[in-house]
């Protein structure tokens, strides 16, 4: 092996150079005492600066590039000078683009995400951030530079609240870095989003309301007819406010009849949470109706809501449901909207409807409140689903009998019995 190869420095170069096996050493005539060691496995090296016959490591490659570690030379070969003794290294993230990408690969390792948010960082970092900040240096980053090239030309484009989204990623890669000391300092210590813009993000409107809700279960019930399994998964998360993504993950194991309780686990929750919704007399006939009308398909798989090839439907699957439901008249966010907002207007608590949408409880009520409420959760969805038998719902789940609407402070209840002639049929979590 040729123990020095003598080159013009750039990037592509040291790249080229990598591949050759025969190079252990790189430098550069313009820029003496500089070399460049490759590491065994050819995708790494060592930048030292050489005096005599001593070997001074001061950063690695590709984490500080050519370009990086010529702008600091002069700066290295002053400390190497005042301080002999110690190696002058320098950090490797010396870019805005190289923080990202160390933010980005450490959210892909987390285990307490989900794929989704890992994925809608990897999106924000590379679509957004790394061409408006990946070639900024660190030691140059100011509030007035992060306005300049990200926050006000983002602005024209895409709306406040994902634009503070992403401003709010950059913090939090910055703060990471400087706690684990891969940075000096956080250039954005005390930058508050705030600071760019005052204007007033408003929540999204929603285009269900209540008054939209018996033509929206005049739909359901003929989508039903066509394609149970679209209008299955709407109609249960209208009935219990769940969000798409732990719905569309719902195993048969998961839902029980006898203990009347649809257990969602924790790693389908965005909370990361477990949830345990009660089951109503008529969601326990709608679950009978609709698993009958799989089994008559030839479907004995684990998964309410499947896909062609037996898993459980993909994110994108799931949205072409809504898409071809909604017509792009409405989400499947506006469900969980308009549940929320019916419940208020029927007077079910606040805190109840907060606990059913399986929404991070406050500092305090995590502290003082130590109960699920499940018979405040029962009463609440009965009063809910009595309210929606009355503008069709009923035909739809084919309980024959009439439920009596139970008030929400009652301490009387129908003891879970299903009334009619349903199957006695179970699917219990330990029966799979």
């Amino acid at each position: 092996m040729s123990a020095t190869r003598e080159v013009k420095f750039s990037e592509a170069e040291v790249r080229r150079q990598a591949a050759d096996k025969s190079v252990r050493d790189l430098r550069d005539p313009r820029h003496p005492g500089l070399y460049l060691r490759f590491w065994s496995n050819r995708e790494r090296g060592t930048w030292h600066l050489v005096r005599g016959k001593k070997w001074v490591p001061v950063a690695r490659w590709p984490e500080l590039s050519v370009s990086a570690v010529l702008a600091e030379l002069p700066a290295l070969r002053q400390r190497l000078l005042r301080s002999p003794a110690t190696a002058p290294v320098v950090s490797g993230m010396d870019t805005v683009g190289l923080l990202l990408d160390w933010y980005a690969d450490r959210m892909w390792l987390d285990r307490s995400l989900s794929a989704k948010r890992k994925a809608a960082v990897r999106a924000a970092i590379r679509q957004h951030l790394h061409p408006c900040l990946g070639d900024l240096p660190v030691k140059y980053v100011t509030a007035e530079l992060i306005d300049k090239h990200l926050i006000w030309p983002a602005q024209t484009k895409l709306s406040l609240s994902y634009l503070r989204q992403m401003f709010g990623m950059l913090l939090t890669a910055f703060r990471q870095a400087l706690k684990l000391k891969m940075v000096d300092s956080n250039p954005l210590a005390g930058v508050r989003f705030s600071d760019f813009t005052k204007a007033r993000i408003a929540p999204k409107a929603a285009r269900l309301r209540g008054v939209h809700l018996p033509e929206l279960m005049q739909q359901l019930a003929q989508a039903f007819e066509a394609a149970p399994h679209d209008a299955m998964l709407a109609l249960m998360m209208l009935a219990h406010g769940t969000r798409v993504g732990e719905t569309r993950l719902a195993r048969w194991s998961d839902v029980t009849l006898a203990a009347a309780e649809w257990f969602i686990p924790a790693a389908h929750t965005k909370t990361r949470t477990e949830h345990r919704l009660p089951l109503t007399a008529q969601l326990r006939a709608l679950l009978v109706r609709y698993r009958a009308i799989q089994q008559a398909h030839g479907y004995e798989g684990a998964y309410l809501f499947p896909n062609r090839r037996g898993h459980c439907l993909s994110e994108t699957q799931a949205s072409m449901v809504f898409t071809r439901l909604g017509q792009g008249q409405w989400t499947s966010h506006d469900l969980r909207k308009v549940s929320r907002t019916t419940w208020t207007d029927l007077g079910i608590d606040g805190h109840i409807g907060e606990m059913l949408l399986n929404h991070t409880l406050g500092k305090i009520a995590s502290t003082y409140i130590h109960t699920q409420a499940m018979e405040q959760r029962k009463l609440a969805l009965e009063k809910w689903h009595a309210w929606l038998d009355r503008i069709g719902f009923a035909a739809i789940h084919g309980l024959k009998e009439a439920l009596f609407e139970i008030p929400q402070n009652s301490p009387q209840t129908n003891g879970g019995v299903v009334s009619g002639n349903l199957s006695e049929l179970v699917i219990s979590e330990d029966s799979k």
